[in-house]
């Protein structure tokens, strides 16, 4: 009878290790595929803008002898030095303007009460399921009418390119998120040191909450980094326009030089490479804490 209920544990414990491993590996081959579709067109525009052109329009698989005079060539051409300016400014300008403007709403909705609090903080969340393109004749006519009765204007100009950017709906949720977590007794102890919100916020609340503020600086250098659309409609002039619209200006004039729009398109993206690779334990950490998990 031992032996029989023996043999039965070990059927059924060998039966629960094979599920488990047949679980892992099907995760394994899901995860596997994930990272071919996203990292091989990233290799092939590394290893193609490397490459010269005989070797880019032969299809060839890896350079033969690495071309790096392919980016200055490139960097030069499509005048990256104008554009990258602006994109650093207008970055620099947008992501501060996060900063301040979205942990100020995500402390109120995560520690105040005012009315209609959570009727406005569903409203801000709905308009996540928005379509860009549905704000962009709005926030144009906005900018376009503040630009005719402010000093200075609007229409090709950094505010166009910035102002409209400085609420992200996202990123006021994660912080609120991550405010709504912090322990009450620590408001408690502010207010018996007589500290108010604003004294509670700057030496309490964001010294603790580097990780969800590196995650917003991430989401916004990225929003702000990559825009071409709206650039596009808020300014008519190279003057301002930001390092995608050179890009995409270098696309057409390098014709069929793939190696160069190739090289073009790493130098395009490589600052936001450099951004992540130095926060990613930040980032990866503001994530599990505000609870934006798959």
């Amino acid at each position: 009878m031992a032996s029989n209920v023996s043999a039965t544990y070990r059927a059924t414990a060998s039966s629960k290790s094979r599920g488990i491993d047949i679980g892992r590996v099907l995760t394994y081959v899901i995860l596997l595929a994930g990272v071919v579709v996203v990292v091989v067109p990233f290799l092939w525009m590394v290893s193609t803008s490397l490459m010269t052109l005989g070797e880019a329009t032969g299809r060839a698989i890896l350079p033969r002898a690495p071309q790096w005079d392919n980016y200055v060539q490139a960097w030069e051409d499509a005048k990256f030095s104008e554009y990258f300016v602006n994109s650093v400014i207008v970055t620099a300008i947008t992501v501060g303007g996060q900063l301040v403007f979205c942990t100020l709403a995500a402390y109120a909705f995560a520690r105040m009460e005012f009315p209609a609090k959570n009727l406005l903080f569903t409203l801000l969340l709905s308009t996540l399921m928005l379509p860009d393109a549905l704000r962009w004749i709005p926030n144009f006519i906005t900018v376009t009418w503040l630009g005719r009765i402010g000093p200075i204007a609007w229409v090709n100009n950094w505010p166009a390119l910035t102002v409209p950017f400085m609420a992200s709906a996202i990123s006021i949720f994660l912080l609120r998120q991550f405010f709504a977590q912090i322990p009450h007794e620590l408001w408690d102890s502010a207010q018996i040191d007589g500290a108010g919100h604003v004294r509670y916020l700057l030496q309490v609340v964001l010294p603790i909450s580097r990780a969800p503020l590196m995650t917003i600086v991430i989401f916004g250098f990225i929003g702000a980094w990559n825009a071409l659309a709206w650039p596009m409609l808020v300014t008519n002039t190279p003057e301002w326009r930001p390092i995608s619209a050179g890009l995409m200006a270098f696309l057409d004039e390098a014709g069929a030089h793939f190696h160069l729009q190739m090289a073009g398109s790493v130098i395009t993206i490589l600052p936001i490479l450099i951004l992540y690779f130095v926060t990613q334990k930040q980032f990866t950490e503001g994530i599990a804490y505000t609870g934006l998990k798959g």
